[in-house]
């Protein structure tokens, strides 16, 4: 208790719990399609590929958009960013809720839930950007944490959806999402450790380096295969095992919750043990689990164990890449994480589609997770290979902050 005292001391409190509200809203949202997909794809008779392409269309949406966002909060300042992208996402509940009444007008809706899918890099940069490298990890792993507002979409959305009708729940999102408006004007504050006059060719430099894409790659994996296996387990548990709709956002509310909460231990373990040493374990589970959930389809109960360790393997990686994020990009932390989410999001938008042609042209699921769990086995061999150089410049042995930077730091004060 003392020492999470101190860390909260080091860094701004209100801010990071402003940014924790805003991105799990946020992610809430994102995952809305997903939630209510038993009820959708009845409503409009989707085919199995229909479906993947539903689902995968919001997480492709927020990919796209993070980066613009990233470096819109570079310029304007993140909090003021999050507002606006807010307010955006209240017209686009609005939208859905009065519009949407075909199979095109529900991928309209997809492409505007994107905006709130476009919140990740400059939540966790807000709320981390108070504090020092040492504690950098442990504070983006708790911003992070708002990945729970999935596992609360997918308990809560089914049975207001049953309750109210599936577009009603729009106008729900609408209202809730004043909330964390709110609470960001009242508490946050703009953190200081950007140069806000800083060229856009110094902000996007990650673009263009080797290790921005494969810290995007590996996300990918590790956020890709929670967002997209979060939205796409609804379905699945209702038509693989034939449980009800509501059941079904039980059943993945389990794993997803496992999988956000996991992630601030991520973060905080990666600070001590390393984050290239955390990934390497979590790319270990992840490629088993995903393998034996393939195999394990005629279980229900088996095939739950297995995905609540993944998404807690998936939970971890997310934590500890973005404990390296600001370790390797210590002076635009917001748009290199904005890029890495772009890019590695959109492996998210690769579970839904995949996981829909497998049914639909092999007829079983079981061929999408071991396409993953091979991604997974992959990316774990190009970490290691590219771990050599990072332990050579910019991190200590296993991926935790070099101690200088704390002199640094200071020096800046």
């Amino acid at each position: 208790m003392t020492s999470f005292k101190y860390f909260l001391k080091s860094g701004h409190g209100p801010t990071l719990f402003a940014a924790f509200l805003y991105f799990a809203f946020s992610c809430c949202i994102w995952v809305l399609n997903g939630a209510m997909a038993p009820f959708i794809g009845e409503s409009f008779d989707l085919t199995p590929a229909q479906k993947g392409l539903m689902l995968s269309v919001p997480i492709i949406a927020g990919a796209l958009m993070r980066f613009p966002l990233g470096v819109l909060s570079q310029y304007i300042g993140r909090k003021n960013a999050t507002l606006v992208e807010m307010g955006l996402i209240a017209v686009a509940m609005l939208f859905g809720f009065f519009m949407v009444d075909s199979f095109n007008g529900l991928l309209a809706m997809g492409v505007l839930l994107g905006i709130a899918g476009a919140s990740f890099g400059v939540a966790l940069s807000l709320g981390a950007g108070w504090f020092p490298p040492q504690h950098k990890g442990l504070a983006m792993g708790l911003v992070g944490a708002g990945n729970v507002g999935t596992a609360v979409s997918v308990l809560v959305a089914p049975p207001l959806a049953q309750w109210l009708g599936w577009q009603s729940v729009y106008a729900v999102a609408a209202c809730a999402i004043l909330v964390p408006m709110l609470v960001m004007v009242m508490f946050a504050k703009e953190p200081p450790d950007v140069d806000t006059h800083a060229g856009l060719r110094e902000h996007v430099a990650c673009l263009f380096e080797k290790d921005g894409w494969v810290f995007s790659l590996i996300y990918g994996v590790t956020f890709g295969g929670f967002i997209g296996l979060t939205t796409f387990l609804p379905s699945y548990y209702y038509e693989q095992f034939g449980v009800s709709k509501v059941q079904a956002g039980q059943l993945t509310m389990l794993a997803a919750f496992m999988g956000a909460a996991v992630r601030v231990f991520g973060g905080w373990i990666s600070d001590r043990w390393g984050g290239v040493n955390a990934l390497t374990l979590v790319l270990m589970v992840v490629a088993a689990a995903l393998g034996l959930v393939g195999l394990a389809s005629s279980s229900l109960v088996v095939t739950t164990l297995l995905l609540v360790v993944c998404f807690a393997a998936l939970g971890a990686g997310n934590g500890a890449l973005f404990q390296l994020v600001p370790l390797r990009w210590p002076a635009s932390t917001a748009v290199a994480g904005s890029m890495i989410g772009e890019i590695g999001a959109l492996g998210g938008g690769l579970v839904p589609n995949a996981m829909g042609l497998s049914k639909q042209y092999l007829g079983s699921y079981a061929w999408g997770f071991v396409f993953f769990a091979l991604l997974a086995l992959i990316m774990l061999g190009v970490m290691r290979v590219m771990q050599v150089r990072w332990t050579r410049t910019w991190a200590e042995k296993g991926g935790r902050a070099r101690m200088a930077a704390d002199g640094v730091a200071a020096a800046r004060a």
